[in-house]
């Protein structure tokens, strides 16, 4: 069975950065596609960061320059560097893992395969 872990999550202040994981296990493709979503509450859930097999990478517009999506390409562990975190940033973060193009699915409103259980964001003003 697929296995997604999150950790890193916690409460911080305006500004301040946060970096959440993500480790996959049980997963049979030796080339998958990965990300982040987030949904806070009363709010529907949104696409935040997406990486594909080739590098490519696409953000949620909010995020874009302020959020960073790796990977340790060693281990099946990536990760969202969040920076200049703003109240509006807290919700549940989820990461996600699918064998198709995450960025393509976040432009199209797609839903990946694979979920985390999430791990809570919490920005105070």
């Amino acid at each position: 069975a697929v296995h997604l872990v999150e950790s890193g999550g916690g409460s911080v202040q305006a500004g301040g950065s946060l970096r959440l994981s993500c480790e996959l296990s049980g997963f049979t493709y030796s080339r998958y596609c990965m990300g982040w979503y987030r949904q806070a509450p009363g709010k529907e859930r949104e696409a935040v960061a997406g990486l594909d097999w080739d590098g490519s990478t696409g953000y949620e517009e909010s995020v874009r320059g302020r959020f960073t999506i790796s990977k340790d390409n060693a281990k099946n562990i990536w990760y969202l560097q969040m920076n200049t975190l703003r109240p509006e940033d807290t919700a549940m973060y989820f990461c996600v893992a699918d064998v198709r193009s995450m960025t393509a699915m976040m432009s199209m409103g797609d839903t990946p395969d694979y979920w985390g259980q999430g791990t809570q964001v919490t920005v105070s003003s």
